[in-house]
């Protein structure tokens, strides 16, 4: 019996290997779609140029140039803001994205920061 159970196991381990003649599962990744950010609230901000920016907000606490993209940061006692200006064409950079953070990096909705450089540009 002992012969036999010891001949027995390769096999066993052997036809685990074998194959059922299906192909293995290919996982697709779907298209990327972008998702539109929320503008609420922004529209005062986005396409501006750096004038207007320092209009609005004072003058910018870093002015970063990579390229023909420029990314103007603006603080106040609670936010930070980041507006990244691209050229459309032979145009002037505008606004075309902007991110917010509060000052220790969590994460504030980039409207309330616009409100909150706003008013701090204003004196309020």
């Amino acid at each position: 019996m002992k012969k036999l159970l010891i001949a027995g196991v390769p096999g066993l381990l052997l036809a685990g290997c074998a194959t059922t003649g299906t192909p293995a599962p290919v996982h697709v990744r779907p298209p990327f779609v972008p998702i539109p950010a929320n503008t609420v609230g922004l529209e005062r901000v986005i396409g501006q140029n750096a004038r207007g920016l320092v209009a609005m907000f004072g003058r910018p606490g870093a002015d970063m140039l990579e390229g023909d993209a420029r990314k103007l940061q603006f603080q106040s006692g609670t936010c930070v803001l980041d507006a990244y200006l691209y050229p459309k064409g032979k145009a002037e950079p505008v606004v075309t994205y902007i991110d917010a953070r509060q000052s220790d990096g969590s994460p504030v909705d980039r409207a309330s920061c616009v409100a909150a450089l706003s008013m701090k540009a204003q004196g309020k």
